[in-house]
């Protein structure tokens, strides 16, 4: 995923302050939980671009908790983040470097790049790697990173030598720390893949699905995002039976690595995310701003109104993303349902800013914003209907 913590520090430092996105104020919301699947703590990723990581871990926890039926939350499993964003790192540097440059280099990466890692190398226990910072902090890693490639890139010598590996793998290494070959969890000595398996992390049972027209419905196609830079493929699919999927997932104890868009005016920093319908305000100008104000005046009313959101259609969906105002900005891990006071369907999201909003790390999101501002989503394939899963040939 793109590096939030990035885009709010370039906006910060490039725009002026009337030209900065405003957040639209929002009235007092009262959820009631429809369902709630068990996730893990809420994790920070700090000023690090790895929300994509912190999301899926956090999934795959839930994956775990729910395959072995683990009820006594001290048992649940932490697994390292940062190992997973070590071996991500070098595996995208070499393939920056085979591809002469021509793929993205940045913090960002989908959910996918977390499910080769494992499948890969294996996974270890957060206490195992733990990073070398009690939050992490990426700036430097991220700049020095960059530059060391694109040198690379560049040939000095004409022909390379392996030397170059062993480099920018100390490069990550020396902010990340060293990933284990060896560790001892519970009494007992594994090695990241022997771990992986006690687990019973399987990594060919998680599907992704998107809904996009530019492509059939029914097959697969490579995501076209800058940071999918594995070229993943995602099963697409109409946007309905999209929908269902997440209702289905969730209503039957499966939760949802969500990858979306929040630069929208309605997604705020304390625990909201609603699309909002812009051409339901009133026009600067008009007689009824006049009247009854607009969202640039500076007396706002004493109580929000709560937002007309827009109906969102497969079209709408298919013409955000080609006019880029939905991109690729967020991953979050979708875990339950919930119903504001109005009776309005709303998805709860636990996300990686730490315990920050009025709910402490998790997000309420409704229908409409999930249905028209998510890029993909990674499941189990047997959550999954049975007919979907027939039109796409998985078994």
């Amino acid at each position: 995923m793109k590096k939030i913590f990035a885009l709010a520090l370039l906006a910060a430092m490039v725009l002026p302050l009337s030209a900065q996105p405003k957040k639209a104020v929002l009235p007092e919301y009262k959820f009631t939980v429809v369902k709630e699947n068990p996730i893990t703590s809420v994790k920070n990723q700090n000023r690090s671009g790895t929300c994509w990581c912190f999301s899926t871990i956090g999934y795959i926890e839930s994956e775990i908790i729910r395959q072995k039926g683990i009820s006594d939350t001290t048992q649940y499993p932490d697994l390292s983040e940062m190992f997973v964003v070590s071996h991500s790192y070098k595996d995208r540097a070499d393939k920056y470097v085979r591809t002469d440059g021509n793929i993205g280099f940045s913090a960002g990466s989908e959910a996918g790049d977390v499910f080769h890692v494992i499948e890969d190398y294996g996974i270890v226990p957060q206490a195992a790697m733990p990073g070398l910072q009690p939050l992490p902090i990426h700036g430097e890693l991220d700049a020095t990173t960059k530059s060391f490639v694109d040198a690379i890139v560049k040939n000095p010598n004409k022909t390379l030598s392996p030397n170059w590996k062993k480099a920018f793998e100390g490069i990550v290494d020396s902010f990340l720390g060293n990933a284990p070959e060896t560790f001892v969890h519970n009494g007992k000595t594994y090695t990241p893949a022997q771990y992986r398996d006690e687990l019973g992390i399987n990594v060919s049972d998680f599907v992704s699905l998107t809904s996009f027209t530019h492509h059939h419905f029914y097959s697969s196609y490579i995501m076209e995002l800058s940071d999918n830079w594995r070229w993943d493929s995602a099963y697409n699919v109409p946007l309905d039976e999209l929908m269902e999927v997440l209702y289905s997932a969730i209503n039957n104890g499966y939760t949802v690595a969500w990858g979306t868009d929040v630069s929208e005016s309605g997604f705020n920093r304390d625990g909201i995310g609603v699309l909002i319908d812009d051409s339901k305000k009133p026009t600067a100008g008009s007689d009824q701003a006049r009247w009854t104000g607009d969202a640039g005046d500076k007396a706002q009313p004493k109580q929000a109104e709560f937002p007309a959101e827009i109906a969102v259609t497969q079209e709408s969906r298919q013409q955000w993303y080609d006019e880029k105002t939905t991109t690729d900005d967020h991953g979050m891990q979708i875990f339950g349902l919930a119903k504001d006071q109005n009776g309005k369907d709303f998805f709860m999201v636990k996300n990686s800013w730490g315990e920050t909003g009025k709910y402490k790390g998790i997000w309420y999101c409704s229908d409409a914003f999930v249905r028209g501002k998510t890029m993909e989503i990674t499941v189990h394939k047997d959550a999954l209907p049975k007919d979907l899963k027939k039109k796409l040939g998985i078994k």
